[in-house]
């Protein structure tokens, strides 16, 4: 039976790297867990009906705020349409995707019902919103090669050493630290602060401090891509 009636939502993948000064850092998503059927207890990408009043970027972003308290989003852009008839029960809805990203080491409040879970280890997810997510991470790759999108996950000033580790979470893969030196200042997207970090527990000399020289969004180099070693 055809559909009568055809709803739109718009959601957000929200990435961060987080474990930044563990052995292990990774990059997660937010999800908030449902508590309604259908499908409850699974977990779900944040967002909502896109309000009559509102564009798509303005509903994300109050429905980020509103549902699960996120506000410190450094980069936000509209990625994809997913509009199979049968996606989701009853109403036909079509759903518009967002990426966003928060920087290291931010950490924002969240609601008791709501979740940083590796994107590698995702839980039990609602309707197509696993699929949404591997999409957004697939395009976050892409963009971690051309573009200077590395600004939305790091912090305001950081050693090698921890950018080195934001890039191989958010790409999947172990980056050479002076490799990515070297392509970062070659396409003017970071440059050195003239500071060294605090030296750690066992001394040594203090690594230097680097920041991304701009915290908008650009394409540095359209057609370079970041490989895996090997």
């Amino acid at each position: 039976m055809p559909h009568t009636n055809t709803a739109h939502e718009v959601l957000a993948a929200v990435f961060q790297v987080r474990g930044v000064d563990s052995r292990k850092p990774a990059l997660h998503v937010l999800l908030w867990q449902r508590a309604r059927d259908p499908q409850r207890d699974r977990w779900s990408l944040p967002g909502g009906q896109l309000g009559a009043d509102e564009d798509l970027t303005s509903s994300v972003r109050r429905q980020l705020a509103e549902k699960v308290d996120l506000r410190e989003v450094a980069h936000l852009e509209q990625l994809a349409v997913f509009s199979d008839p049968l996606r989701v029960p009853a109403v036909r809805t079509i759903a518009s995707t967002f990426l966003g990203l928060v920087p290291s080491p931010a950490t924002p409040e969240l609601p008791p019902d709501t979740r940083w879970h590796p994107v590698s280890e995702l839980p039990p997810m609602a309707f197509d919103h696993g699929t949404m997510v591997e999409h957004a991470r697939t395009r976050l790759v892409a963009k971690m090669s051309y573009t200077n999108i590395g600004f939305a996950l790091a912090p305001t000033e950081f050693a090698l050493s921890t950018l080195r580790d934001i890039y191989s979470a958010a790409l999947g893969y172990q980056v050479d630290a002076t490799n990515l030196q070297r392509v970062l200042e070659r396409r003017n997207v970071i440059v050195r602060t003239g500071t060294t970090a605090r030296s750690g527990r066992t001394g040594g000399r203090p690594a230097a401090l680097y920041k991304f020289i701009e915290s908008r969004y650009r394409v540095t180099d359209e057609f370079a891509a970041l490989r895996p070693p090997g």
